[in-house]
This record gives C-alpha cells, structure tokens and sequence, in this order.
C-alpha cells in the first residue's frame, strides 16, 4: 500500500485507514522504532487494559464463579505437610 506523506503544521506524516489501525490493535498510542532504515509502529497496551470491561460481561453472563474453593482441605495440608519430611 503506498501512501503520500502530507504536512500536518511544521511536520509531515501520513494518514492510516481506520481498518488498518483495528487490525494493528492501534488505539490511541503508538512505539515508534526504526530498524534497517524501516519505521516500525506497535500499539502500546497498558498492563490490565480493558479487565474492568470483561469483568462486567462475564458478571452479566453469570461466568464469574470461582475455579478453585476458597476452603483449603487441611487433610491436603497434612498430607503435603508430611512429605515434605
């Protein structure tokens, strides 16, 4: 895909499509590297983005039960206790 590189003030830049930046998992920031003379663009995530989000849909489809018992059967403990020695 070739592409024109417009002014934008006292710089130069280029537009991408909607669709491109979807596809990349661009939103609102991007890494810029530069590597063999290639400029490269990688989205930038912050740890935990979007958790808040599927919390909620997994609470409103009834998905958010826990996977482990919060009890700990101590006749486990003690078997694991014991070998331990």
């Amino acid at each position: 895909m070739q592409m024109d590189i417009i002014k934008i003030g006292n710089s130069k830049g280029i537009r991408l499509p909607q669709t491109v930046l979807k596809q990349c998992g661009i939103e609102s920031k991007v890494e810029l590297e530069i590597q063999d003379d290639c400029i490269i663009l990688k989205p930038v995530k912050t740890p935990r983005q979007g958790w808040a989000e599927a919390f909620k849909l997994m609470h409103k489809n009834n998905d958010d039960t826990l996977l482990i018992l919060e009890e700990i059967d101590d006749k486990m403990l003690e078997v694991w206790d014991e070998s331990k020695h």
